[in-house]
């Protein structure tokens, strides 16, 4: 079997090490050459460099291994990027949840004007990422699962119509393993039906291999428990955030309990709840700050300290092994079935055909080919035409420099109650923003 080259763009993420220890795992199934960490921030990259450079010399001594912020080193001969990098790190992230709390508007990463402020950050990053690859590895197939992916593909599709990148998230996965605890499966057991936008689809089916849906009896789970199972509390150690997150879809399914939520739609559908519930002084940030982080940069100097990782590995990122079957379903054409960000064109009949939607895909050697998901309800496509709209005025305000543009984004936010909220939340947020964002007029 071929063995590959992979560089990991946003080499000092806290998810890092779990995606190069899930590379570990998958050896079998997708054999690595060559593995490089890429960032451009050395200080942090350095430290989940040097205790994964103890890592693979002790489990993987056959893979040439080094970390870089140097783009040309980076990419040089790589077969696959896997890029989850973020601008502005946990400083701005912060700034994103608070400061649209502060005006009583939802704070959250990906979700209203976090998510907007966010995406405009976010833009500048990945095009330079993709230039960079387009010119030291014009071959190599990106597989991008940056935040806020929406926004992001939107803006993918507009500035480099022609790149080889692929836009996945992992909260339809999530959701699947959820599912198949809730039924006893494993979600490699399941195929299902899902349309909609990143952060904002339902599922219309869920079956195994034999064709039984399942749909049905998790719904019937989900009206009662939400999304959440003893099981994923138990091995997934959530933090309460999350925890409360998926108990909340027992009230998104009410809203049409024909389809099952995506657990995100709780922004929009119960903003004054989130608020209500939410800590302007303690947010999702510092909740990571103070777990997620915390827990793998103390990992990563215990095993520079001792020398060794024996005693003190970092946990396989169980939630990132869609990565490792994108990257086989392209490398092997294997036709693997993934729910992936993709223009419309037609997969979604009563929709805008150039869309960047999230639907059921085959993928192989040639990139995702959507499953037509065929006419879709009123009330559903109405909710996606806004939401998308949002998405395609920050994208515009983001090249025409639109301050008329970017307002009007923030306005049709379901998470926003007036243009007068709206107006006082972004000159907040470009004030917060100088230095990241294109100046607007």
């Amino acid at each position: 079997m071929k063995k590959f080259t992979v560089v990991i763009a946003g080499g000092g993420s806290t998810y890092t090490p779990g995606i190069v220890m899930m590379l570990l795992d998958n050896a079998d199934r997708f054999p690595l050459k060559k593995l490089t960490l890429y960032d451009n921030d050395m200080e942090r990259q350095k430290v989940l460099g040097e205790a994964l450079n103890i890592t693979l010399k002790e489990q993987a001594p056959e893979i040439e291994y080094s970390y870089t912020t140097d783009p040309a080193t980076a990419f040089a001969d790589a077969d696959f990027c896997f890029a989850h990098i973020r601008v502005g790190k946990y400083e701005m992230r912060e700034k994103d949840e608070k400061i649209p709390l502060k005006h009583g508007v939802v704070g959250q990463e990906t979700c209203g004007p976090g998510g907007i402020a966010y995406g405009m950050r976010s833009i500048t990053g990945m095009i330079e990422l993709i230039d960079f690859m387009e010119s030291y590895a014009p071959n190599c197939w990106m597989l991008n699962y940056s935040n806020p992916a929406a926004i992001v593909a939107e803006a993918c599709r507009v500035l480099r119509p022609k790149s080889k990148v692929l836009n996945i998230c992992d909260m339809p996965v999530g959701t699947m393993r959820r599912m198949s605890q809730i039924i006893g499966k494993t979600p490699k057991d399941l195929e299902v039906r899902y349309f909609g936008l990143n952060h904002f689809g339902w599922w219309t089916s869920v079956k195994d291999k034999n064709g039984y849906e399942y749909l049905p009896q998790i719904r019937d789970y989900v009206a009662k428990n939400g999304y959440l199972t003893q099981i994923e509390v138990d091995t997934q150690h959530m933090d309460q955030s999350w925890q409360e997150t998926h108990k909340k879809a027992k009230d998104l399914l009410a809203v049409d309990p024909r389809f099952l939520p995506n657990t995100y739609l709780k922004y929009y559908f119960y903003p004054d709840y989130v608020v209500n519930h939410s800590d302007i002084s303690y947010t999702r940030t510092n909740e990571v700050i103070d777990g997620r982080e915390k827990e793998v940069f103390s990992t990563a100097r215990r095993i520079i300290e001792k020398g060794t990782a024996d005693g003190s590995e970092f946990s396989i990122g169980s939630h990132a092994t869609f990565i490792v079957d994108l990257a086989r379903a392209i490398a092997f054409n294997t036709h693997e079935r993934m729910v992936m960000i993709v223009e419309n064109n037609g997969a979604i009949t009563n929709f805008d055909r150039h869309a960047m939607v999230e639907v059921s895909c085959i993928v192989g050697t040639d990139g995702p080919e959507p499953l037509t998901q065929g006419i879709i309800p009123e009330f559903e496509r109405a909710l996606m035409y806004q939401q998308v709209t949002v998405e395609k005025l920050v994208v515009q305000a983001y090249i025409e420099g639109s301050y008329q543009k970017l307002w009007q984004a923030l306005i049709l936010s379901k998470t926003v109650p007036s243009a007068k909220v709206a107006k006082a939340v972004l000159d907040d947020l470009i004030e917060a923003n100088k230095g990241y964002w294109p100046e607007l007029k």
